[in-house]
């Protein structure tokens, strides 16, 4: 795996927030990890997370891109027959773990969808017809329009995408305070 780490203190740092000024700001790419993991490891972390000391918050942007995890299940079988559990393997293509001047980690990825074929031969005949539809000179122009507009509307779907996270994410935090709130 390629691992770039970058700190940054001073002055520097506040482009990255407030906080970072003071406290520092860590960057951090991780890139083509591959690793395989026991389920007991994950189960047996939290004791060396917890801590009697409030920790300093350090703003930090933690990316991983190409990373590939197999979690095995080490614990004692109940049938002795089974074949056992299958491991399971988490793929991540881009992923995006930022920590704020609040101290809560926010996880953020790249929306990457793998369609159906029925979907791509939806797709297909719209641009069939627009080709077909109008006059030799205006063709190519509209050639080179369809990829940009089909670009433009899944920037579009994800930044929807992103809105509607966020809205629900506001509703979650405001029924903490209110459960009987209705928008």
């Amino acid at each position: 795996p390629e691992v770039c780490l970058r700190v940054e203190v001073g002055p520097s740092a506040a482009v990255h927030s407030p906080l970072a000024v003071q406290n520092g700001f860590l960057h951090m790419l991780v890139h083509s990890y591959t690793a395989e993991l026991f389920m007991s490891f994950l189960t047996n972390l939290g004791p060396f997370l917890e801590d009697e000391i409030i920790p300093e918050v350090i703003p930090m942007e933690i990316e991983v891109v190409d990373a590939r995890i197999t979690l095995k299940d080490d614990s004692p079988q109940v049938y002795p027959t089974s074949p056992g559990p299958v491991p399971v393997t988490l793929a991540v293509d881009h992923i995006i773990v930022k920590r704020r001047d609040d101290g809560v980690f926010y996880v953020t990825g790249s929306l990457k969808q793998e369609k159906p074929v029925s979907v791509l031969q939806e797709q297909k005949a719209p641009a069939e017809c627009v080709l077909a539809a109008p006059a030799a000179g205006t063709r190519g122009l509209q050639l080179k329009e369809v990829p940009e507009l089909q670009k433009e509307l899944q920037t579009m779907k994800i930044a929807l995408a992103e809105a509607n996270m966020d809205k629900a994410r506001l509703l979650q935090e405001i029924r903490k305070y209110n459960p009987l709130f209705q928008l």
